[in-house]
Formats: C-alpha cells, structure tokens, sequence
C-alpha cells in the first residue's frame, strides 16, 4: 500500500528501510525521501517504523525440544 503519495513509497518500502537499520523517522525520510513533501504520511510511516522496531526487539523464536 501507498503510505507516501507525494513521494509514491509503500510500506513495503518502509519496512526495508527500517529492518536495514533506519530506526527512526529521520532516518527513513534520508533513506527513502518519506515525509519530506506535505508531511501527512509521517503517523503512518513511524507507525510502521515502529512496528519493524519492536518485531527486531523480540527477535525470532528458538525451539528447544524436550528430553524424551
């Protein structure tokens, strides 16, 4: 889905630039150019920024089999 119309950038887009290290708004607007025209993208984009954030947080899941 479109989150920047002015910049034509998609969540997807955003997702990457946050996995790849851009941690905050700031940084993703560097990377990707997000929020940097009329602005009214910027709730949606930090909302997926931190979305990102906390699934890198919690890391994945390891499975430790049981003793049988």
């Amino acid at each position: 889905m479109y989150v920047c119309i002015c910049k034509a950038i998609t969540d997807k887009e955003i997702r990457r630039a946050a996995a790849r290290g851009a941690n905050s708004l700031y940084e993703v607007r560097q990377a990707l150019g997000v929020a940097s025209g009329c602005g009214s993208c910027a709730d949606m984009a930090e909302q997926i920024i931190s979305e990102v954030n906390s699934s890198k947080r919690s890391g994945p899941s390891l499975y430790v089999p049981s003793a049988a």
